[in-house]
């Protein structure tokens, strides 16, 4: 039963990552314009991200260019396009997957072992998940800071770390531990059938000899 539980933890843990993996991919705030130093404050805030940029003014009004050409486009943003997209469908196979080999499901019953080692893909894929979005959100950062302290950006063109960086930071993690979770939970099961049946094995041969002895007396 504690099993089913921290089989069911993991499971919700890596499901929240997932919808953070998502909301992490389509935010346009991966950085924003910064007003550091002596930095103009300007009416016009700047955001940019995988897909889009836009400019939000102070009255509120935000408007969005989506990007117009892949192959234009700085080879990380190409890459984290990439990394962030295969990590959203490995999230959702891994959904399906660890839906049907957790013990509080009913399909693939017959067979424990099968079921756990379903569990053990589907722990495998929420961690491939989680480590994709880690190394795109982090990467993007890497360049976000090389920029910002390179001396020859203009202040007025530096930017930040926009709230999808971090998002995409909790989400990774949140679809890491879930996976942990499910990996870990699946293997301790069987190590302990394992450790049972070798527990079991000395007892079984002791009957069998004690059955051929009644069977075949001298």
């Amino acid at each position: 039963m504690a099993n089913s539980g921290f089989q069911l933890l993991g499971y919700f843990l890596a499901l929240g990552g997932w919808i953070g993996i998502i909301s992490t991919t389509v935010l346009p705030q991966w950085k924003q314009s910064s007003y550091a130093g002596d930095a103009i404050i300007m009416a016009v805030g700047l955001y940019e991200g995988l897909w889009m940029s836009c400019a939000s003014q102070s009255t509120g009004q935000v408007q969005c260019k989506i990007f117009d050409s892949l192959l234009s486009l700085d080879v990380h943003i190409q890459t984290c396009r990439a990394l962030m997209v295969i990590s959203v469908l490995m999230g959702f196979i891994a959904i399906i997957v660890s839906v049907v080999g957790m013990k509080c499901t009913k399909v693939g019953d017959n067979n424990p072992s099968t079921k756990s080692k379903i569990a053990i893909s589907g722990g495998s894929l929420f961690l491939l998940s989680g480590l994709c979005t880690l190394v795109a959100v982090s990467w993007y950062a890497t360049q976000v800071s090389y920029h910002f302290f390179d001396p020859n950006t203009p202040i007025n063109a530096r930017y930040e770390f926009g709230p999808a960086l971090f998002v995409g930071w909790a989400a990774a993690i949140l679809m890491m531990l879930g996976g942990s979770f499910l990996c870990c939970s699946c293997v301790n099961e069987e190590r302990r059938g394992q450790q049972f049946y070798r527990q079991s094995q000395p007892s079984t041969a002791r009957e069998d000899e004690l059955l051929s002895e009644t069977s075949f007396p001298d």
